[in-house]
């Protein structure tokens, strides 16, 4: 089986997938909702309820820094 992405310019392609997917000669799938542009938007919102702190990003980048002229 192989899988392709299409872009359905005239409404009238969409009617002749359809009646190709009644004779069970394609199936046709929805796209997942989880694009990257929804994650990042999931993110920003969950961080907006509770951001870090200076002090907390201060101590995480330390830490960062500190691993990596450690692993020089």
């Amino acid at each position: 089986m192989e899988t392709i992405q299409i872009s359905i310019l005239n409404p009238k392609a969409k009617k002749l997938l359809q009646d190709l997917a009644d004779l069970e000669l394609i199936s046709i799938l929805k796209p997942e909702e989880d694009n990257f542009e929804n994650i990042l938007k999931r993110l920003r919102e969950k961080a907006a309820s509770n951001p870090p702190t200076l002090e907390e990003i201060t101590e995480e980048v330390e830490i960062v820094r500190t691993q990596r002229y450690n692993e020089k």
